[in-house]
């Protein structure tokens, strides 16, 4: 009996591990869809009249955007950002390092999701099927009550939560701007960007919560 405790508690670890990388893994791939969305940056710059408030062009706007998503996803160091002052640049190289550790947690939890879910297959065969199917629905569950939350954050206080986040990921008073980074993009640009996220997300544990409620449904009725 005492033999089969740490595999129990194994079990259960690896089950909880699963259950928490569905939000993380959904979440990261949203975060890194919108990093890269030039429709997202565009309905931005156009809802908060960033072309009249920073003097720049709409064709600007766009490049610098479009600078933006091709330093994020490549080796660069910045220096060609030359409408950005040198604090903002350092500013975006802590952003660039926060949105790589985001595509790192990516590759691993889907790594992670992969690896048990063959290795459940492949111990319990058919077996597993049905522990799949809860377990996903737990995932799911777990993700739109943190989401809703967050939502409602988001919705009341978004500014509270903001500034939250830069002094979690962002040390002292970096994060702190006055050129033409928070111009461009200005807390009203990233509330609506978390909503769109947080939005997605939702859908998504809703499609994969609905399809592990059916399967587990299906399965309760097989057996009655």
């Amino acid at each position: 009996m005492a033999e089969k405790r740490p595999l129990k508690f194994l079990g259960a670890l690896g089950v909880g591990l699963f259950i928490l990388c569905i939000p993380i893994f959904l979440v990261t791939i949203d975060l890194r869809w919108a990093v890269n969305e030039i429709r997202l940056y565009e309905y931005g710059f156009s809802k908060y009249n960033v072309s009249e408030e920073t003097g720049l062009s709409d064709g600007e706007l766009l490049e610098v955007a479009q600078e933006l998503i091709h330093y994020f996803n490549t080796g660069e160091r910045g220096e060609e950002f030359e409408i950005f002052n040198e604090r903002e640049v350092a500013h975006l190289k802590d952003v660039k390092g926060l949105i790589q550790l985001c595509c790192h947690l990516q590759e691993a939890t889907f790594g992670y999701l992969i690896a048990f879910t063959l290795g459940g297959f492949f111990w319990q065969r058919k077996r597993f099927a049905p522990s799949l199917a809860r377990m996903t629905v737990g995932g799911s569950i777990l993700a739109i009550a943190l989401l809703i939350v967050m939502g409602i954050v988001a919705l009341v206080n978004f500014q509270w939560l903001f500034r939250a986040f830069h002094h979690l990921f962002f040390s002292g008073d970096s994060w702190i701007l006055s050129g033409y980074l928070p111009r461009i993009f200005t807390e009203g640009f990233f509330s609506d960007a978390a909503l769109f996220i947080i939005g997605a997300v939702v859908v998504e544990e809703l499609v994969l919560g609905g399809l592990g409620g059916f399967f587990v449904l299906r399965g309760r009725r097989a057996r009655g």
